[in-house]
């Protein structure tokens, strides 16, 4: 599957498009499950309640993200950073690798 002609990742359940391999920013992250990713943006998918979370590099606002066509868990949203040098991740996406098949 071809998004404007671009490869992608998609949900692993149900396939629907969830962000462009343009839009990886870094494959050096971890979730629940393992390896995770971080893109610029994500499409297909639904923020949860926002929530304060201990993760491995500070202390974050975060909102778990979720597939909008099947409701798969699919990672979470950085909102805010409450250390400076982790700002860079504000309003960016980890989705884990497990979750997501990469398509051409």
């Amino acid at each position: 599957m071809e998004f404007g002609g671009n490869p992608l990742y998609s949900c692993r359940n149900c396939r629907s498009p969830l962000a462009l391999v343009d839009d990886l920013l870094s494959k050096n992250f971890i979730a629940k499950s393992g390896k995770a990713y971080l893109f610029q943006h994500a499409m297909n998918i639904v923020l949860g309640p926002k929530k304060d979370k201990q993760l491995m590099t500070g202390v974050f606002s975060i909102a778990n993200i979720y597939c909008s066509k099947c409701g798969e868990e699919l990672g979470w949203k950085y909102v805010q950073a409450y250390d400076l040098k982790n700002r860079f991740k504000e309003g960016k996406f980890v989705l884990e690798k497990l979750k997501m098949v990469q398509e051409y």
